[in-house]
């Protein structure tokens, strides 16, 4: 069969190549490009057997132009960007990369509560510029109560994580689940009650726009809140008015409604107390050679059944 990577996933053609030694030795046709061109996703994957890709779209045009596509091994979590009906209807095979990120994740959502809280992104213009007073004090995310949203295996890292700085860690969580440390509420309470939010759950119909203006009003002046899991489960005109108008303390965001770039007309690229980042919390070397050996295995086993 011919397995096609849409794109190098962040590594070196050299190193996908050796690591699919063991498929060109069972006779399969590897094809890897070297660049990222969405473009040229149906040009590349037109005769294609196997498409391995991470967050590119694949919808409908995509499968009427690429008949012979039997499986996806896409390099991401998360599965909102291809159109899975169209799959099902098919028979196209659709498997994911489950856990390459948990822990750059997870390490991320601390990192953003630990830069809004220390002014981190601020202090750096300020001491470039060689202009005016550091932004302080700031303050310790120790003792702070700490509500995970979704206590999938990244929600469950991060809370493991934040007990590790002494924070409280209370979670809502779509069915009931049992987490060391962590004490289980609804979601009123969590929004209430917490310091800190941090986000952890997939994009679906039930979860688009979970934290709107309801959850915001019901946080305290001082809390932050941070989303590393997919842009429409926030609100961005709420959270931008929120952040406006003084009523939450700030947010940390790396994922957006319209990525690669960021749309010009985002609320909260005009918004105070933010940090902005390019939804680079999956983006560390350690995660993307693991999901290099995941998205892998998932082809050879699709093939070994066949």
């Amino acid at each position: 069969m011919k397995i096609v990577f849409l794109e190098p996933l962040g590594l070196s053609v050299e190193k996908i190549e050796s690591e699919c030694d063991n498929l060109k030795r069972q006779g399969h046709e590897v094809v890897i490009y070297g660049d990222r061109c969405p473009e040229k996703n149906i040009e590349r994957a037109k005769d294609a057997d196997v498409v391995v890709e991470s967050n590119m779209p694949l919808r409908k045009d995509f499968f009427d132009a690429c008949p012979n596509v039997k499986m996806l091994s896409i390099a991401f979590t998360g599965l909102d960007h291809i159109d899975l009906e169209e799959c099902e209807r098919r028979g196209i095979l659709v498997n994911n990369a489950a856990g390459y990120s948990t822990e750059a994740v997870a390490e991320e959502a601390i990192c953003m509560m630990i830069g809004l809280y220390r002014h981190v992104i601020e202090n750096d213009k300020i001491t470039r510029s060689r202009k005016g007073t550091p932004l302080s004090p700031g303050r310790e995310i120790a003792g702070k109560t700490v509500g995970v949203v979704g206590l999938g295996a990244i929600g469950q890292r991060t809370a493991k994580l934040a007990q590790a700085f002494g924070c409280k860690v209370i979670a809502w969580n779509r069915t009931p689940k049992n987490v060391e440390g962590v004490t289980l509420v609804d979601k009123e309470t969590l929004f209430k009650d917490s310091d800190i939010v941090t986000l952890h759950i997939a994009l679906n119909n039930e979860t688009r726009d979970f934290v709107s203006a309801n959850e915001i009003n019901l946080m305290k002046k001082s809390a932050i809140i941070i989303n590393a899991a997919r842009g429409p489960v926030v609100n961005a005109n709420y959270l931008a008015t929120a952040l406006k108008e003084g009523k939450i303390a700030g947010a940390a965001i790396d994922v957006y409604d319209t990525e690669h770039p960021i749309a010009e007309d985002n609320p909260l690229l005009s918004a105070p107390n933010t940090m902005l980042l390019p939804h680079i919390g999956f983006a560390t070397e350690e995660a993307f050679d693991l999901r290099l050996g995941i998205v892998v295995r998932n082809v050879e086993k699709y093939l070994s059944n066949k």
